[in-house]
């Protein structure tokens, strides 16, 4: 469980571009892709390295690290192996750290979200095609700014040539993407217009 100690902007956050020159060794730095690389009240990347990754977007990470993965990571590795993928990166419309959504800050810290795009940005350009995977579910409801940041990551995403898929039936109610952590062993990804859900979102 992780409950923030405050809000981000009380914090002092380091950029994504000192974040990525951590050092820490007590994990397979060849295998794992951790930014930053220890536990802080935020984090931008979390996932494994190679040519054909499946980058998740769920919404704001919790406690998973690298050799200690949520049962949500554990279904987000599944998923793409089992769809042709040879690893997964965990990414979020908000970088904050917090168990529960009802716990993320009520505005937008602007410089957190900002790095957090320049860290989405990084992570598109791992691939020559990239595949978004929408996993969010119905938890984007829970603040108003996080449609304003997922409207942020669709133009990255459409700068960097980005194919937006999800999995499983979309909600009845909004059409949200399917959540990793009740998927089916055998789900397959589909094509997702995030552009279309996120206009709709903001109505």
């Amino acid at each position: 469980m992780h409950i923030p100690e405050c809000a981000t902007n009380e914090l002092e956050i380091l950029s994504f571009d000192e974040a990525l020159q951590g050092r820490r060794e007590d994990y397979d730095r060849s295998r794992w892709l951790y930014v930053p690389d220890h536990y802080l009240e935020y984090r931008y990347i979390l996932g494994t390295k190679g040519k054909k990754p499946l980058i998740c977007i769920g919404i704001n990470p919790s406690t998973a690290e690298p050799d200690n993965l949520d049962n949500t990571l554990k279904s987000v590795e599944r998923i793409a192996l089992g769809n042709g993928f040879d690893s997964f990166i965990m990414f979020n419309v908000y970088p904050q750290r917090a168990t529960r959504p009802k716990d993320m800050e009520r505005t937008c810290n602007t410089y957190l979200h900002g790095e957090n795009m320049k860290a989405f940005e990084y992570v598109l350009r791992l691939s020559e095609a990239p595949v978004v995977w929408a996993a969010w579910g119905t938890i984007i409801t829970q603040r108003d700014y996080l449609a304003r940041c997922l409207l942020d990551m669709i133009a990255v995403g459409e700068g960097c040539g980005a194919r937006w898929v999800s999995a499983g039936e979309r909600s009845k109610k909004g059409g949200h993407p399917h959540h990793p952590l009740y998927l089916r062993r055998d789900s397959c990804l589909d094509p997702f217009d995030v552009r279309e859900y996120c206009y709709g979102l903001m109505k």
